[in-house]
């Protein structure tokens, strides 16, 4: 075989001569080949050949996805190029990174991501479509490896020998079924973009085709130099789109925080398209007196300007929520950061606040599509929510509902990705997710496989957030205790009895002393500046937590005492003796609360 040895192209058998026989079946394919819009695998025209190679360039690289394209390469060339296709990616290129100049003594890790036959040709034995494979010392160095990996040069052998079976094929295997098939002609070329080796293509005729020709060398060469900047576009957007979906993912919460009496299960899940990347986003919040902050929005628009305008409506959400602000109030607020953000954005938002002393669950919406309440007992529907304005539309106030979470029930907060689809009704769409939630387990539901069970299905263009929270009885190390407590001067004695028994029933004695002046603190305040306290709460969960409620409207504030001041040293006290304490208005008033470390 002439050229064997020198490596640039192996072209020593092209025959000058062709039978009968072989022209007359060529001719018969041309015929159908044209019919169906292909090259004729014979066919001398140039402009023929241009038209096939402008074809190529609507057919192959449709979409931003990487592995598609490379399908879109080997179905495109069979049968109107060559009886059977197989395209190979670096592993490196397929994980976003660049391409390479390999120059090693050895063949860096390939994946097999596309084959194409006829049907003649559909045994051949190829590496399997998903397989990495690295050559190693039981596989022997193939033409593939030693020019079009290691060198970046096509390969070409127009007439296969036996020998050149072995030099082919990875193994002897696959040698003897291209031999038994015939396979008679191979071609293989490199995959090059930007001067950076991404793949290689390699292409098999079999009986009644020609063999491969210098001019078909020349074509593929231009086909593969083609589809390799298609599938480095598509890497690069991979790359861009992992970056996006990393932001993404770095703004959501970590871990979902002690929750008494909820399980909370939180997930993001993208989109099946690669070019939706948006601003869903989800959290979960702890809050004074065992309350659980949940909350849902979507940032409308994709890519990095929504994903980065939802982590700053995050912040501000969770600054709000630290207050212990009511959910409306949370949405107005919000609604006015969002009007002052410079990129003009909108976005809907759910807030919920969910009290284990009573299973009770307080909501507001701007724009959010309703969450779906689940009663435990096989009933399920949406809650009716006023759906209030977008956040940024500047239309408030918005309406809170307060709903009941029954024991064993749920509440399901998501945005639009689960149920949206191009042409579907939103209703019936609504009605398919309620009815997915009713057939689902407990624990599948709990472990997010609502989204798998959703209408939009694994398929969907567009992504969603789902955030399951199911009531549940209170862990054996977390108690709750409700007071009312009288509106006169013995409310601070009974609130100091009350405290310390039940501290004795935990077995935190040691924590009473503080307790009892933090409670007589409070409860004072809220007889001198509250019309008289309301409801006594305590809490033992990660720490002790005492609140006081009352109707007052004016939140306590630390003041500065002289010496000669008789009072104003109260909240000083309570503020050295506790963790943190804080203050927050009710649609009747107020709570104050303190929190203390638990000992050890």
């Amino acid at each position: 075989m002439s050229g064997g040895s020198d490596g640039r192209r192996l072209t020593g058998r092209v025959s000058p001569v062709r039978t009968s026989a072989v022209y007359r079946s060529a001719a018969l394919r041309a015929r159908r080949r044209r019919a169906d819009g292909a090259i004729p695998l014979d066919a001398p025209d140039t402009e023929e050949r241009l038209a096939w190679l402008n074809a190529a360039t609507t057919r192959i690289g449709t979409t931003l996805d990487l592995e598609s394209t490379a399908r879109e390469l080997a179905e495109f060339t069979v049968p109107g190029f060559a009886d059977g296709a197989a395209v190979d990616i670096l592993e490196s290129v397929l994980h976003g990174e660049e391409g390479s100049r390999w120059t090693g003594s050895g063949v860096p890790p390939m994946r097999a991501v596309a084959l194409s036959a006829v049907d003649t040709m559909t045994t051949l034995e190829a590496v399997p479509v998903g397989e990495t494979y690295v050559r190693d010392q039981t596989r022997h160095e193939t033409l593939l490896h030693r020019y079009c990996l290691r060198r970046g040069e096509p390969v070409l052998v127009a007439r296969m020998r036996e020998e050149d079976f072995a030099r082919v094929a990875p193994t002897a295997s696959g040698a003897e079924k291209m031999r038994a098939l015939g396979v008679h002609s191979y071609l293989a070329v490199p995959l090059i973009a930007r001067g950076l080796l991404l793949g290689s293509a390699d292409f098999v005729r079999g009986p009644g085709s020609p063999p491969f020709s210098p001019t078909d060398l020349v074509l593929a060469e231009q086909l593969a130099s083609r589809a390799a900047v298609f599938i480095d576009n598509a890497r690069l957007y991979g790359r861009e789109r992992e970056h996006v979906v990393s932001l993404q993912r770095t703004l959501l919460p970590r871990a979902t925080p002690d929750t008494p009496g909820l399980r909370v299960h939180g997930e993001y899940a993208p989109s099946a398209a690669r070019h939706t990347v948006g601003g869903d986003w989800y959290d979960v919040m702890s809050l004074p007196g065992g309350r659980t902050a949940l909350m849902a929005g979507d940032v409308m628009g994709q890519g990095l300007p929504a994903a980065a305008t939802m982590g700053r409506l995050r912040a501000v959400a969770r600054t709000l929520m630290t207050l212990d602000m009511a959910p409306e109030r949370v949405l107005a607020r919000l609604d006015l950061a969002t009007r002052d953000l410079e990129d003009d954005q909108v976005a809907t938002f759910l807030c919920a606040v969910y009290d284990p002393a009573d299973s009770s669950c307080t909501l507001a919406g701007a724009g959010h599509l309703p969450p779906l309440l689940l009663d435990g007992r096989g009933g399920a529907a949406f809650v009716g929510l006023p759906a209030g304005a977008p956040l940024g539309a500047g239309v408030i106030p918005y309406d809170p509902v307060t709903v009941t979470v029954p024991d064993g029930g749920a509440l399901v907060l998501f945005t639009d990705g689960l149920v949206k689809a191009r042409g579907a009704d939103l209703e019936e769409q609504l009605e398919r997710l309620r009815a997915a939630a009713l057939g689902l387990p407990p624990s599948a539901l709990e472990g997010g496989g609502l989204i798998a069970a959703a209408p939009a299905g694994p398929g969907r263009f567009d992504e969603a957030v789902l955030l399951t929270a199911r009531s549940v009885p209170l862990g054996v190390d977390t108690g709750l205790r409700v007071w009312p407590l009288s509106g006169d001067g013995r409310a601070a004695s009974e609130a100091r009895r009350l405290v310390t028994r039940q501290l004795a029933e935990w077995g935190l004695d040691d924590l009473a002393d503080v307790c009892e002046l933090v409670v007589s603190e409070l409860v004072g305040n809220a007889l001198r500046y509250g019309n008289g306290p309301g409801e006594l709460r305590l809490l033992r969960g990660e720490r002790l937590v005492v609140e006081v409620s009352d109707t007052g409207p004016d939140l306590p504030q630390i003041q500065h005492a002289d010496l000669s001041d008789e009072g104003g040293r109260g909240l000083q006290l309570v503020n050295m003796l506790c963790r943190r304490w804080g203050s927050c208005r009710t649609s009747g008033g107020k709570v104050v609360w303190a929190e203390q470390h638990l000992p050890s």
